[in-house]
């Protein structure tokens, strides 16, 4: 399983405010993975024009993860506003490019300016949207076919999203998030970044304009933290979909929806990587081990393990076991402060964030 990957677009001239905000808030959104490990819910990446650094319209610089042509597959693109997009050549170019990814790309969102970017592609016509006010005459004049409402904070039409500016940003990934993984984990971002409490007890108030069926994300949302702590037990399909109480055929469609991978492979990922953390303790065997996450046996574990990681249980321990120990200040081995393997990831990568 993979974090769901969230691809915002730098340009020169970028709004840094609505980028950084939109960003901090989807890094924010994780799940319990058990043993204290937080499960990251997406992987946030910049993508620039080049593989150079790009200035925000305030004058701070950013450095791109990747650039318009080399990055890989996105589950979402995100297009920040800035005066940077005052200039034709920028929107086209944009525009150029998300016409290109729409088509392996869920979903498509503007932030403020940003969808002067989106616009041009013709993607938006007959839809509804929203823009910072400033410029929602400039949208209607230009774009006539776009339904402009600058009184909308947000706008979800199909697989397009647009909000008005930097003050929605955060509203924005909140909603995403909800619609992902569940209103509860929504709630949790936004006691984070929210400042207007609902009332006395500290809640506070996801956006309003988007309503969704977060029903089976919310159960998933509980039922990996149960799959960590169950991993020895049967946890085939049919077992998951009790537990979630939803019928099998309709489990297996939705759990496949959020998280990209069938619940059999998602469950098998789980098992090897405590399995890794499992092979460092001193006198268990293959056997104990195998048995102590689930698999029915030693050599079903072996095989396994050696399908996903390319080696052998005990070849892949002696490797790392064989890599020096960073030294501490005062020259001794220092040891993880995690706890894990050396090598294993500190979290289970679940998607979200393609």
């Amino acid at each position: 399983m993979n974090p769901k990957r969230i691809g915002f677009l730098g340009f020169e001239g970028v709004a840094a405010s609505e980028l950084v905000r939109a960003a901090d808030v989807l890094a924010a959104a994780t799940l319990d993975g058990g043993y204290g490990s937080r499960i990251s819910c997406y992987h946030v990446c910049t993508i620039g024009f080049t593989s150079e650094y790009f200035r925000a319209e305030s004058g701070i610089a950013f450095w791109p993860d990747s650039t318009l042509e080399t990055v890989s597959a996105l589950d979402t693109i995100v297009i920040p506003g800035g005066d940077g997009l005052r200039r034709s050549l920028v929107c086209e170019r944009i525009a150029d490019w998300v016409l290109a990814r729409v088509n392996e790309t869920r979903r498509v969102a503007a932030i403020g300016g940003g969808i002067f970017g989106v616009a041009p592609t013709g993607l938006l016509d007959g839809r509804e949207v929203t823009t910072h006010w400033r410029y929602a005459n400039d949208v209607a004049r230009c774009f006539s076919n776009l339904r402009v409402d600058p009184r909308r904070h947000l706008v979800k039409d199909g697989a397009f999203y647009t909000s008005s500016g930097a003050g929605a940003a955060i509203d924005l990934s909140l909603a995403l998030i909800e619609e992902d993984y569940g209103r509860h984990i929504a709630s949790v971002v936004a006691q984070e970044f929210v400042s207007a409490p609902i009332n006395g007890n500290g809640q506070h108030k996801l956006p309003n304009p988007l309503v969704f069926d977060s029903q089976p994300t919310d159960r998933f949302a509980e039922l990996i933290p149960w799959i960590m702590r169950n991993l020895h037990e049967d946890l085939s399909v049919n077992t998951l979909a009790r537990k979630a109480c939803m019928s099998p055929s309709h489990f297996n469609r939705a759990f496949k929806s959020v998280f990209g991978s069938a619940p059999a492979e998602f469950v098998e990922n789980l098992r090897i990587n405590e399995a890794k953390r499992r092979l460092a303790v001193p006198k268990r065997t293959l056997e104990i081990i195998a048995a102590s996450v689930g698999f029915s046996d030693a050599q079903t574990f072996r095989r396994a393990f050696e399908r996903r990681l390319g080696a052998k249980p005990r070849s892949y321990l002696k490797n790392f076991n064989a890599r020096p120990m960073a030294a501490s200040a005062n020259g001794e081995a220092a040891l993880p402060r995690t706890g894990r393997v050396p090598g294993t990831p500190e979290a289970v990568a679940v998607p979200t964030q393609g």
